[in-house]
């Protein structure tokens, strides 16, 4: 397992019964976990700002405590600024455990010395997409929803990086790649974050066991002569790191012969314990 460990503006407090109370900058926050099934060792719901509260039927609800929380506001990973806000089904626009791909995409991208092309699908509220721009590259986001799409621009303009190339897409993600094929446009390096189901810009309908596989194998299409990197990353409870990794081996590897891997992500707990937070794998080119 990965583990983010210098994520210093964000730290998991404690755990238990289906919670976890996070602090975020200067706020704390309870939210549910269904990976928590152990008893919580204290009452966590003292000293927090908001609480999240699931629904019997279904959705949830934010109870904010302090008054003076705000809208929104910001925490910071090394050079990169992040605007938080409480949304409504209990997230706040940023995944901290990504911060081990954050680095490493970082790392490919200052490493190869030339110019590198990053794709991001499901770009979200753009977390990669500012790793990318910060380490030299020029990157296409995309995203079917307008709103992230709006909440990356801000991500971007808060970590002063809005002068760097960049261009925000709102499309739905399968639509939008099958464009890029027939304008001949590649790419050096391809990031996806796909959620387990969603709808595209014009109610299209997105399946992660229905629609994946067909996704990175039209990907393997925009990839540049010399490509760098292709990760997916995954939330979805039952989709193993070894299924992500054997749609790799069966599109990219075919094309592009390289190194396969996958692991775990996870964040450590102020109590000693570690909190898994979904998978990834990744094709590399180790030419």
């Amino acid at each position: 397992m990965k583990i983010v460990e210098d994520f210093k503006e964000y730290q998991i407090i404690a755990m238990g019964d289906g919670l976890k109370k996070e602090s975020w900058g200067s706020y704390t926050l309870l939210r549910p976990d269904p990976q928590i099934i152990w008893p919580a060792r204290e009452d966590l719901s003292s000293q927090v700002d908001a609480i999240y509260t699931r629904s019997k039927t279904g959705g949830g609800a934010w109870d904010v405590r302090n008054p003076q929380l705000p809208s929104s506001w910001q925490v910071h990973y090394h050079n990169l600024t992040f605007n938080l806000k409480l949304m409504g089904f209990k997230h706040t626009g940023l995944f901290p455990e990504q911060a081990y791909n954050w680095n490493y995409l970082s790392d490919i991208i200052t490493s190869s010395k030339r110019e590198v092309k990053v794709l991001n699908l499901f770009a979200y509220t753009g977390a990669a997409s500012i790793a990318a721009l910060s380490a030299g590259a020029s990157v296409v986001h995309v995203d079917s929803s307008r709103g992230m799409v709006e909440w990356a621009k801000e991500n971007v303009k808060a970590s002063n990086l809005a002068s760097k190339p960049i261009r925000f897409i709102v499309d739905d993600v399968v639509k939008f790649v099958k464009r890029e094929i027939r304008r001949g446009n590649k790419y050096d390096i391809i990031l996806m974050d796909p959620p387990a189901f969603g709808r595209g810009t014009n109610k299209e309908v997105w399946s992660i066991e229905k629609d994946l596989y067909n996704l990175v194998s039209l990907c393997t299409e925009l990839l540049s002569d010399k490509p760098l990197l292709f990760l997916i990353n995954s939330y979805t409870n039952g989709l193993s790191m070894t299924v992500l990794e054997n749609i790799l081996n069966l599109t990219v590897n075919q094309k592009y012969p390289g190194l396969i891997s996958s692991d775990e992500l996870g964040l450590p707990s102020n109590e000693g314990l570690i909190l898994p937070c979904g998978v990834y794998a990744r094709w590399e080119n180790k030419s």
